[in-house]
């Protein structure tokens, strides 16, 4: 006698409401995190907007600013509390980035606006700027540093591992063709790997960044489809169990 495997016709009104309030939280904060690499990486080419260059200069590097020139021009420019202070930092960078003037000058509007969120202890994804070593390493327009990618690379890969194995998880449930269903559930996992891969490749290659941004729009693309067919199969089944 075959095996017979669940499907959302077998699961209860709890289980999906359930499954429902899961998938759409996941596709809600998934769009927050696209909002939020937008502003994560635009304007690093110092231009508006965001384009494969911003992307070049976040794993490459800049070859017209530092990486704090492009932060400070960019997004981490509001965090500022005084538009006078941008200058200042930008003065510094263009005299040599000095220990004097850091101790004097950038030290305390680093203290001020910065550590915050820049320090290991609260954000170990992010340049620790609690001293001048930490803050001369974004001083120049060299490649993201390779501790740092280390950091947001395992963060990315257990965080995202868990989301992306949930909603397959749900997803397998669906009446689509069986081989359809294991290529939608495979492709995120490949496409993050070949994300996190590439970020390695493109501090060496800047051209790889065409790879960073194809591979994101194959998770967001199949974790997109793997919400909507969910969602719609489990509120247009016929038989809602009694539970």
């Amino acid at each position: 006698m075959p095996t017979q495997y669940k499907r959302f016709n077998d699961i209860s009104l709890s289980e999906v409401i359930l499954n429902s309030a899961f998938l759409l939280s996941i596709g809600i904060g998934y769009l927050f995190a696209l909002t939020n690499l937008y502003y994560t990486h635009q304007n690093r080419d110092g231009k508006a907007g965001l384009s494969i260059s911003d992307i070049e200069a976040a794993y490459y590097g800049s070859q017209k600013q530092t990486r704090l020139e492009t932060a400070i021009n960019g997004i981490m420019e509001p965090n500022l509390k005084y538009k006078s202070d941008k200058e200042v930092i930008l003065r510094w960078l263009h005299n040599g980035a000095g220990v004097s003037e850091y101790d004097s000058q950038v030290a305390p509007i680093v203290n001020r606006d910065c550590i915050t969120c820049h320090s290991h202890d609260t954000n170990p994804s992010l340049p620790d700027l609690t001293n001048y070593a930490g803050l001369s390493a974004v001083a120049h327009g060299g490649a993201a540093g390779l501790p740092a990618l280390v950091k947001i690379s395992h963060i990315h890969l257990f965080g995202i591992s868990f989301i992306l194995y949930f909603v397959g998880k749900i997803f397998i449930l669906s009446n689509i063709n069986p081989i359809a269903k294991r290529i939608i559930v495979a492709i995120p996992f490949m496409a993050m790997l070949l994300d996190v891969l590439s970020w390695y490749i493109t501090r060496l290659a800047p051209n790889f960044a065409y790879v960073v941004v194809i591979a994101g729009a194959l998770m967001g693309i199949s974790i997109t489809l793997q919400i909507i067919v969910s969602l719609y199969q489990m509120w247009t089944r016929k038989t809602i169990p009694a539970c």
